[in-house]
């Protein structure tokens, strides 16, 4: 079983989109919301070297946002990770 982790703000529409994906595949994830918490958010940004989110993580993998999930599903090689 893998370990997902995505970072989110409440406002993000790529964010809405990528849960609605790991949803649709039945993937359990933990959900941190950064939207009122700035200094996490920093940190988390400096300390992956993502600038936006979401920021997407599988088995402690920085996987990328969106754009990154959807692709490895369209590769066919989401489903694998989840293995």
């Amino acid at each position: 079983m893998s370990n997902v982790t995505i970072y989110t703000t409440n406002f993000c529409p790529y964010c809405r989109a990528a849960k609605r994906l790991l949803d649709s595949k039945a993937v359990k994830y933990e959900e941190i919301d950064l939207t009122e918490n700035e200094e996490i958010k920093t940190k988390v940004m400096e300390e992956l070297g993502w600038k936006t989110v979401p920021v997407i993580l599988i088995n402690e993998k920085l996987i990328g946002g969106y754009d990154q999930l959807r692709e490895l599903d369209r590769e066919g090689k989401l489903d694998e990770m989840f293995k």
